[in-house]
């Protein structure tokens, strides 16, 4: 790609520092640079802060604009954002499903819409604040992009774009993602922007702060259900060891090892009450509002049919452990699917289940109904409805979302 004002990059400014760089190297390195931001949120009554987020940040962003001298304008999206992002966090939790926004919003809105929308103003590029890299090759006489963790660990975001395409891939640029963050505010005092000293933003991608359960509350109904303690010596604990396949080589042992913890009522003891089971996730601790327990209480499942959340005490709790998970193969997608396992096999991977977990190791197993994450040791709070993302060394390959 040539590095001149004849390429038209748009940039997404958030009206946070990152985007701000981001705009500012590539006006440095003769990029025809056009700004752009988002509105997608129009609901402040949830908000937790007082102050009305999206404001504020548009603001800062034209002021970044017009510090690069940079044209800018703000795209109003509010409507496919609730369609795509908002209804769906409601149905999701509705079902009973932990859902991951700011994953959508990334392959829905920043990287569909919005790409959409910078392609038809003549854009040859999009670019964001992302702490992510990018890499070319070429595989089988074709061009191949491959999505690399930014080179910051600590605020490495590839975990957000693990359900994008290749096709997006191909019109993105990640300017800041070989950037300490240290360097991204140096870079950004060195040329006196507004936004040098400005906080990361906190909450749903695009929204800001918001309180969960008024958000939820909007939409799903508060009704009363029962709250069961298992303990460590529940029933079902045994009853699951008891329907272990003899043959661990077999697609049964498979199913079995990845399966979540399921729990009656019977299992356990009634220990409250609580306002309705799609409010709760899986390894949530607060909001129960339940004391007088030796050690904190964690949410272990949740059965959104019979109204009923399950619980246990202390982290290391055995329902809240987990072997692997499964993934439908509708729900799965590949941004190099160049390397994604053939139907029966197994491919090593590296994986994280949530954003800033550290990667840990696993087996991605194809099988004809899905995908199957085999972890080499146990892990807590493998929650339906998130996403699990694979890696190959630091280079993210793909996701999918984890079924019930």
């Amino acid at each position: 790609m040539e590095k001149n004002s004849n390429t038209t990059v748009v940039v997404g400014l958030s009206g946070g520092v990152d985007s701000s760089v981001a705009a500012l190297l590539l006006k440095e390195q003769g990029y025809n640079v056009i700004g752009i931001f988002m509105r997608n949120w129009n609901d402040s009554s949830v908000l937790i802060d007082d102050e009305c987020p999206w404001v504020e940040d548009s603001n800062d962003a034209m002021l970044v604009a017009d510090k690069l001298d940079i044209p800018f304008q703000t795209l109003d999206l509010s409507e496919q954002y609730k369609e795509r992002i908002v209804d769906y966090m409601f149905a999701e939790y509705e079902a009973g499903r932990t859902p991951n926004p700011d994953v959508l919003c990334n392959r829905e809105i920043k990287f569909d819409v919005f790409l959409e929308a910078a392609i038809k103003l003549g854009a040859d590029y999009v670019a964001t604040g992302h702490y992510c890299q990018k890499q070319e090759q070429i595989v089988d006489g074709k061009t191949v992009y491959s999505l690399i963790a930014g080179a910051d660990a600590n605020k490495d975001q590839s975990y957000f774009l693990s359900q994008i395409s290749q096709e997006q891939l191909a019109k993105i640029l990640f300017p800041i993602g070989h950037l300490q963050k240290s360097q991204v505010r140096e870079l950004a005092h060195q040329a006196d922007l507004v936004t040098a000293e400005k906080k990361d933003s906190q909450g749903l991608c695009f929204i800001g702060k918001v309180s969960l359960p008024d958000f939820l509350q909007r939409r799903l109904a508060v009704k009363k259900g029962l709250v069961v303690e298992i303990s460590p010596d529940s029933p079902a604990f045994q009853r699951r060891l008891n329907e272990k396949p003899s043959d661990e080589h077999s697609e049964e042992f498979l199913e079995w090892l990845c399966q979540r913890w399921h729990f009656v009522k019977e299992d356990g003891k009634v220990i409250g009450e609580q306002n309705g089971a799609h409010f709760y996730t899986i390894g949530q601790r607060r909001g129960l509002n339940i004391g007088g327990k030796a050690l904190p209480l964690f949410v272990l499942a949740t059965d959104v049919i019979e109204n009923v959340i399950y619980v246990g005490q202390g982290e290391n709790h055995p329902g809240l452990a987990g072997k692997g998970l499964f993934m439908q193969a509708k729900d799965v997608s590949f941004i190099r699917e160049d390397l994604a396992p053939a139907l029966g096999q197994a491919l090593a991977v590296r994986t994280r289940i949530r954003y800033r977990q550290p990667l840990f190791d696993a087996a991605l197993v194809r099988k004809p109904n899905g995908y199957y994450l085999v972890f080499d040791h146990e892990h807590n709070a493998v929650a339906p409805g998130q996403f699990a993302a694979f890696y190959l060394e630091n280079e993210l390959i793909g996701s999918g979302a984890i079924a019930p």
